[in-house]
């Protein structure tokens, strides 16, 4: 294990100095836009200041231009062979195209922007649960559900790190001067324990469902979602039957249920519907333009500009930058599935429209998240400005990964079926009536079409063992690019106390 050294590095200098970001509170819980700092020194006083700290926790969630624009599941679908990089041209987001055909370097790829957005969130987790105990007005019920979320934030940016990084600096606490040289650099078996008895504290103190004006603040079944996904990242055979335990906990719960149409869950009324276990809230009423877009980006989900098409001309879609085209891959596969068209723009079927080609142009764009003519914003920028939340955990992946669960650890498969089935069900398909390893391929061929798109395919190929048969001809190679380089910048900070990942 390596130390790491404090000198001039970005993240460690967060433990010097705190400046918080406040929002006030606006459609939800996260739709809120930062309107001013405050030192550290003079925070934490008071129950109604916990909660602001609580939300700038929360607020990196929604951070999409760390070290240029790094959108974490468009970002991972380029990685996949689910779309391309694009954009205007191959000069268009270097980094991206760079995960994309798998040409990373240490200076060259998302990975500084997933670096710090991540240990940024780690930092405010750390802090919020080292001062809430000292809030003297804070009520015994406010502290332990605040503490059971920064908890599970912290789970899951350290989840998001180590899924990419791998071997990384482990914090579980905000450092005093002293601690700089003595900080290891981990693998993930010493990353893991952290993460899941964050969720598991999580899970033990969160509610079961949140108020309207509550949407955004994270519930015990999005605890238990994520363990589920934790523990198949993981992949110890011996937790599989935690996975599906897990999951029944969230089936069983009655707070979710799929939607009868597909296409409706990516709709704004769609938004924090039955079907969505967890969200990361954006905002259209942000007024965000280039001059104010800020550290992190604003309340918008500039992605969704990102993925429209170039110079658009026609109904229903607003132009967009032409990136994450579809590929001609999964375009040629979901032929004939019914959730094609809600997948997938085709856009010679759209009567009189037009568009720019871009790079790596197929044809085929985004469906899900696709910048609709009818949600522009009303003011500011509208590239910077779109609403659209992600649907980060949603319960047809909590029916699958249940259905996975069961078959991996020789649980009831006509149970695994029947969660299978409800997925299929949903939209018209047969049911599948498989079992042993047959099943089981059936349940990642279901993932490969329900979840297109929505940034899951290349940790599934990952997780699966299929990464370099899939995404081989991209230039993948499973003992290299399974993790992104640690940043350059990072291990230059650390005067090379921080190694560099085998094979950059």
């Amino acid at each position: 294990m390596n130390k790491l050294n404090k000198t001039n590095s970005f993240w460690i200098s967060l433990s010097l100095a705190f400046a918080l970001v406040l929002g006030s509170c606006s459609k939800d819980f996260l739709d809120t836009r930062p309107v001013g700092r405050v030192l550290e020194v003079n925070y934490y006083q008071t129950q109604d200041q916990a909660f602001e700290a609580l939300v700038s926790v929360y607020d990196v969630l929604q951070w999409n231009d760390q070290w240029g624009f790094t959108m974490f599941r468009f970002l991972q679908n380029v990685a996949s062979d689910d779309t391309y990089a694009g954009g205007s041209d191959a000069s268009d987001q270097p980094s991206w195209v760079a995960y994309d055909n798998f040409t990373l370097t240490p200076n060259l790829g998302p990975q500084r922007g997933f670096w710090q957005k991540c240990y940024k969130g780690i930092y405010r987790a750390n802090l919020y649960l080292e001062r809430i105990d000292g809030i003297e007005d804070a009520s015994e019920p406010f502290r332990v559900r605040t503490k059971a979320e920064a908890k599970f934030l912290r789970a899951k940016f350290y989840f998001d790190l180590v899924r990419l990084f791998g071997n990384v600096p482990f914090i579980d606490h905000t450092l005093g001067a002293e601690e700089y040289f003595t900080i290891d650099q981990v693998g993930p078996e010493s990353v893991y324990p952290l993460i899941i008895s964050d969720l598991e504290a999580a899970i033990d103190d969160l509610p079961v469902s949140v108020s309207e004006n509550q949407l955004g603040r994270v519930t015990k079944g999005a605890a238990e979602a994520l363990l589920a996904r934790v523990l198949l990242f993981e992949n110890d055979e011996s937790k599989m039957d935690q996975v599906a335990s897990l999951c029944e906990s969230v089936i069983q719960s009655g707070e979710y249920s799929l939607l009868s149409s597909y296409g409706d869950i990516w709709s704004k009324d769609g938004e924090w519907s039955s079907e969505s276990v967890f969200e990361i809230t954006y905002s259209e009423n942000s007024t965000s333009d280039w001059g104010s877009f800020g550290w992190g980006g604003g309340e918008g989900n500039v992605g969704v500009q990102f993925i429209g098409m170039r110079d658009y001309n026609g109904p229903t879609y607003a132009t967009g930058w032409s990136f994450c085209p579809v590929s001609t891959e999964l375009q040629s596969d979901m032929l004939g599935d019914p959730r094609y068209s809600q997948t997938i723009i085709d856009a010679s079927t759209i009567p009189g429209a037009s568009y720019t080609p871009g790079y790596q142009n197929t044809g085929y764009f985004m469906r899900k998240y696709a910048p609709l003519a009818d949600n522009v914003a009303p003011d500011g920028d509208p590239a910077l400005n779109w609403g659209n939340n992600i649907r980060e955990i949603r319960y047809a992946d909590v029916l699958l990964m249940a259905a996975e669960g069961l078959v991996r650890s020789n649980g009831s498969e006509g149970t695994a079926r029947t969660y299978l089935n409800e997925v299929r069900n949903r939209v018209g398909l047969p049911p599948v009536s498989s079992s042993g390893s047959q099943l089981l391929e059936d349940i990642y061929t279901e993932r490969r079409f329900e979840l297109a798109t929505e940034g899951h395919r290349f940790f599934d190929l990952l997780r699966t063992g299929k990464a370099e048969q899939v995404l081989g001809g991209q230039g993948f190679v499973q003992s290299i690019h399974k993790y992104l380089p640690i940043p350059q910048q990072e291990i230059d900070a650390s005067q090379g106390v921080l190694t560099q990942n085998p094979g950059y």
